[in-house]
């Protein structure tokens, strides 16, 4: 892991959220735990809720006692380590304000911070210019600002953002953040690309003939209803996440490793996709179902979802990438609640042999296509499927994996926001989203926004509305999944 060596102040704005209690907490704490500086992290809370330091002590070692962290350790952090500020309106960032400044000369730190907003996206614009105004934009170290995932909802409103965010922050300061990117399979896609010429000389039009990127979820929306119902599945996940992986496969090799040659090439894959047709975007809806052998309602049935919502919870979408690696290979993308298994896999189809020599002509070839199939959630690894000829008379193909399982090499895998966090603290950017890819992805997605596309049932428990397939011209009739 980088080496940490200055003290630093994160301060959470939403600290009492659920994102806070059961996702930013652990990882701070594993961020703590396994770094050779973990006396140098200090935390304060911010949140609406009226809470003293030693309240907030007590349920922050309530939620690491629930991520399977407790002990002396645990106890010493947050006594010596953690502090609590009440939050109710503009006035009380001065309060916050001083309480910051306060710690830093208590504590001798030299002024490092960073504020992580894990808010809703209404308040993020007047929590930004509230940081901006009270002066926590600047400081005697470096200032960071983590925004969370979605970021606008639309073009407009996110160039709004940028905007905003940008007459207080410097773009170096901010980090806008997308859990998916702090994966340990997201980042190895690069070096497995990159670092395996056998792999990256056939990742083109000339070897591909699909490419496949699913991230389904099993679950329905819980007690997110009150955001999802105004966001759908469009903004949800399509924009963010499926788009961040799509060009991540797609990208050019970068000049080096660095976060701006690796967002350059981000954004020139996203200036290449000319538009997305119509024809070729498919919405869908859970109805009341199976899942993993228990029935679930469906989603009008969803606590706090509008009486006759339309709100789409399933999207397939191809998307069709106009440069020279890319031309005339498909890019489906698939992503939708209530789903058979949750999954997130990338595949990519390489097409056939041009001449079938096996007993067959060549649309009737017994020889599967290989396939490489990169599994990022749960089971996280990846395989290369390949042909061979089983023993024996007469000849037979068979098609056989080859398959690397992470957890089953590494001991201990950092978890997504474990990796981010870290690299807000040191200030590596790499995995992070610039102004103008977030902006670059809006453009593609914000004019679907303003389309009247049908939205079909599908139950749940399936894969999606039944016609799914023949709308997207999917090129092999079925999904690559494993």
């Amino acid at each position: 892991m980088p080496e940490m060596t200055d003290p630093y102040l994160f301060v959470i704005i939403g600290a009492t959220g659920d994102l806070a209690r059961r996702k930013l907490l652990p990882a701070l704490y594993r961020v703590i735990t396994e770094n050779a500086a973990s006396g140098n992290i200090y935390l304060l809370g911010a949140a609406r809720h009226e809470l003293t330091d030693v309240e907030f002590r007590a349920f922050v070692e309530r939620a690491l006692a629930d991520a399977g962290h407790s002990g002396p350790e645990v106890k010493e952090w947050c006594d010596y380590q953690m502090f609590y500020e009440s939050l109710h309106g503009t006035d009380d960032f001065s309060g916050l304000a001083k309480r910051v400044v306060d710690i830093e000369r208590s504590h001798q730190l030299p002024g490092n911070r960073a504020f992580y907003l894990a808010l809703p996206p209404r308040v993020l614009p007047d929590v930004v210019s509230d940081l901006g105004h009270k002066g926590l934009n600047k400081s005697k170290g470096s200032t960071r600002i983590v925004i969370e995932k979605p970021f606008g909802r639309d073009l407009s409103s996110a160039r709004a953002l940028n905007s905003l965010l940008h007459d207080h922050f410097d773009e170096e300061q901010v980090y806008r953040i997308d859990h998916y990117l702090g994966k340990e399979t997201v980042q190895n896609l690069l070096t497995f690309r990159f670092a395996n010429p056998i792999f990256e000389t056939t990742w083109n039009r000339d070897r591909i003939e699909a490419v496949e990127i699913t991230v389904a979820e099993d679950l329905g929306v819980g007690t997110r209803a009150d955001y999802y119902d105004h966001a759908g599945v469009l903004r949800d996940m399509v924009q963010s996440h499926l788009t961040q992986l799509m060009t991540l496969v797609a990208m050019e090799p970068p000049s080096d490793f660095s976060a701006d040659a690796i967002r350059d090439e981000k954004v020139q894959v996203l200036k290449s996709i000319r538009g997305i047709d119509q024809s070729h975007v498919v919405y869908g809806q859970y109805t009341a179902g199976t899942v993993d052998g228990e029935l679930v309602p469906g989603y009008l049935d969803e606590a706090g979802v509008v009486p006759g919502s339309s709100t789409p919870t399933f999207a397939a979408i191809r998307v069709d990438i106009s440069n020279y690696r890319w031309a005339g290979v498909p890019f489906f993308l698939r992503t939708g609640k209530r789903l058979p298994r949750r999954t997130t896999q990338i595949a990519l189809t390489y097409k056939r042999a041009p001449i079938c020599i096996f007993h067959g002509a060549a649309d009737d070839c017994p020889a599967s296509q290989n396939v490489i199939l990169l599994t990022l959630q749960p089971d996280e690894g990846f395989e290369v499927r390949f042909e061979l000829k089983a023993p024996g008379d007469p000849p037979r193909i068979v098609s056989k994996p080859l398959y690397f399982d992470y957890e089953a090499e590494f001991e201990a895998v950092p978890d997504a926001y474990q990796t981010l966090l870290l690299d807000v603290i040191t200030g590596d950017q790499t995995l992070f989203v610039r102004s103008d890819e977030v902006e670059q992805a809006w453009s593609l997605f914000s004019p679907l926004l303003e389309l009247d596309i049908p939205v079909h049932p599908y139950p749940a428990g399936s894969w999606g509305p039944t016609h799914t397939n023949r709308d997207l011209a999917l090129w092999n009739d079925e999904w690559t999944m494993r």
